[in-house]
């Protein structure tokens, strides 16, 4: 199966961008024409395999890349104009340095969840993005690690949400204690980040 979905793997080309990606304009009909227009771009479940070519979407602003075959993310650091970046379902394992998430200084919004980070280390260079707000990294191996709420929260300093519960005082301020309704991943701190329901795209090997 695996070596039967390598095969239909594709190269994010310039012509696949263009058809499914929308320019500042409110026309929806009229596809836009020119990669550094493009503001949003919505690429999810199309076994993409690399990110060439998203790099000269200069303009993007809303960038999914859900359900894909995904490992490396480096083609979209002069993406500068990014606030939400959704890159669920892929297959990383590293993310990039320092240098490359201090270039993405508008972030806001980042899904990383159904990704292959194991460690702390995998991911530390997201403590550059200075404007990151929300973040995901549920169902990855990280997830499961003990104290992994306290390590993100207290390495990502400009975070007010993880993986669906808004951060609480208590999980920042060290020795703090507050009254049951405004304890870490209390019911009120619930707060669904990733609401769309998507269908699995993962395709099948039968003839």
């Amino acid at each position: 199966r695996q070596h039967c979905t390598r095969k239909y793997l594709v190269t994010c080309s310039e012509s696949l961008i263009l058809s499914h990606g929308q320019g500042p304009g409110l026309d929806l009909v009229e596809k836009e024409t020119d990669p550094q227009q493009v503001v949003m771009v919505n690429l999810s479940c199309l076994l993409l395999k690399n990110l060439d070519n998203v790099g000269s979407c200069r303009s993007l602003r809303v960038c999914i890349l859900a359900d894909n075959f995904i490992s490396t993310i480096d083609a979209l650091i002069t993406c500068v104009h990014i606030v939400k970046l959704d890159l669920k379902g892929n297959q990383i394992t590293q993310l990039p340095g320092v240098v490359f998430w201090d270039s993405l200084r508008r972030l806001q919004l980042l899904h990383l969840h159904d990704n292959n980070m194991g460690t702390r280390k995998n991911i530390e260079g997201l403590s550059g993005c200075p404007n990151l707000t929300a973040l995901t990294l549920y169902d990855t191996p990280l997830s499961l690690k003990g104290n992994y709420r306290h390590c993100i929260i207290n390495s990502v300093w400009s975070l007010k949400a993880l993986d669906n519960y808004v951060v609480s005082d208590e999980e920042i301020i060290e020795n703090c204690i507050l009254p049951l309704h405004f304890k870490p991943l209390c019911h009120n701190f619930y707060l669904n980040l990733y609401p769309a329901a998507k269908m699995v795209c993962r395709p099948s090997c039968a003839p």
